[in-house]
């Protein structure tokens, strides 16, 4: 699926460049290079008719020679600061981040498979380590080479590829969490039903159907926003491309794209946001039918966890993507996609296994076999 999103998006770029280059404006005389072409003269734009068209935006002036202008191919992403100081210190914390988010992913990863902990929602759990070692991977390894190098470049298509994967892995997780939530719903309020109603067919189900509506959610919001002119500064206001400042770099009347934009968000974030607080509704009213009060404690720990993540998750993005051109200081607007794409994914393992009696104990089972073999196995 992911392999068919990305052949759709490299054709669309060699298809758009290609006839930029031929029809939109083509070389005045013969000892023009062909792949020189003023900058903003053409867009590549969808029709109501379902075809794809490339419009000129404006004539160059006159006397304007063609090569004094180049077609947009990459982008500089402007994360970071220019005091090789500061540049350092963020290499070295974003590197810690990384490593934390990848040893805590994987050892709940490892741990989860545990045959005690073959449960939904562990099974739910071991989704959420792989998308967020995922999210994380996508992100920071190319933030920690622009820390090091100090080349922020980025191609076209590999900012197009970088948003898709960025879209498509927070999209699954919005759905991811809502399928979480629908686990504890029926695990507190129909605990006598709850194997019969979460098999593994429906959890796996509950998972594609997560994976699914993300892969759509991600072409279409990667395909809108590169249709786009982009004809001013190429420089992006972030350490990634994100959606919010590829708009901001568009030459023409992004109104329309902002409202898809929204639109998006309530879907895709709004939506699984409502269902999950209408989850934890009925969970707390089954939490205050409870006589004891320890039980009503006990059962409301079980969730606690889930309810950290999702108030971070949910708070960060729509923050971020309700108010896409929102008047933030530049700072914030480059930290604010951070707490998703790099924060969470760290925290999640700690916040899922530190606060789950059953993991740690699986934990400190799997470390003291282990120390067993190694003081057994020396001569």
């Amino acid at each position: 699926m992911a392999g068919i999103s990305f052949h759709l998006l490299f054709q669309i770029y060699v298809w758009s460049m290609h006839v930029q280059r031929k029809s939109c404006f083509p070389p005045q005389s013969p000892h023009t290079d062909p792949l020189l072409l003023p900058k903003a003269v053409c867009a590549l734009r969808f029709t109501s008719g379902g075809q794809w068209l490339v419009a000129p935006l404006m004539k160059p002036s006159e006397g304007q020679e063609p090569g004094n202008h180049t077609l947009l191919t990459t982008f500089v992403l402007s994360g970071g600061s220019s005091n090789p100081g500061l540049q350092s210190l963020l290499f070295f914390t974003f590197c810690l981040i990384y490593i934390i988010t990848i040893t805590g992913n994987l050892l709940t990863l490892m741990v989860t498979l545990h045959p005690t902990l073959h449960t939904p929602m562990y099974f739910f759990l071991r989704v959420l380590s792989f998308l967020d070692i995922s999210t994380a991977s996508v992100v920071v390894p190319q933030m920690l080479v622009n820390f090091l190098s100090g080349d922020r470049s980025i191609s076209y298509l590999g900012c197009a590829m970088q948003l898709y994967c960025v879209i498509f892995l927070g999209s699954t997780e919005c759905y991811l969490l809502a399928a979480m939530a629908y686990d504890r719903y029926v695990a507190i309020c129909n605990p006598l039903r709850y194997t019969v109603i979460m098999k593994s067919r429906v959890c796996h189900c509950l998972v594609l159907f997560s994976c699914c509506s993300g892969n759509v959610v991600s072409v279409v919001q990667t395909v809108w926003v590169f249709t786009l002119p982009f004809c001013g500064p190429k420089k992006i206001n972030s350490f990634f491309c994100d959606i919010p400042p590829l708009i901001t770099l568009s030459c023409t009347d992004t109104s329309l794209y902002e409202k898809q934009v929204i639109t998006a968000t309530v879907l895709v974030i709004l939506t699984p946001f409502c269902l999950i607080i209408l989850s934890y509704g009925c969970i707390i009213l089954s939490i205050l039918k409870i006589s004891s009060s320890e039980g009503r404690h006990k059962t409301f720990y079980k969730c606690s966890s889930h309810l950290i993540v999702v108030i971070l998750y949910y708070g960060g993005t729509i923050l971020i993507y309700l108010r896409p051109k929102a008047s933030y200081s530049q700072d914030v607007k480059k930290f604010l996609p951070l707490i998703y794409t790099a924060i969470i994914p760290m925290l999640n393992p700690l916040i899922y296994s530190l606060r789950n009696k059953d993991v740690k104990e699986v934990l400190i089972r799997r470390m003291a076999d282990m120390m067993k073999k190694e003081i057994f196995s020396c001569p």
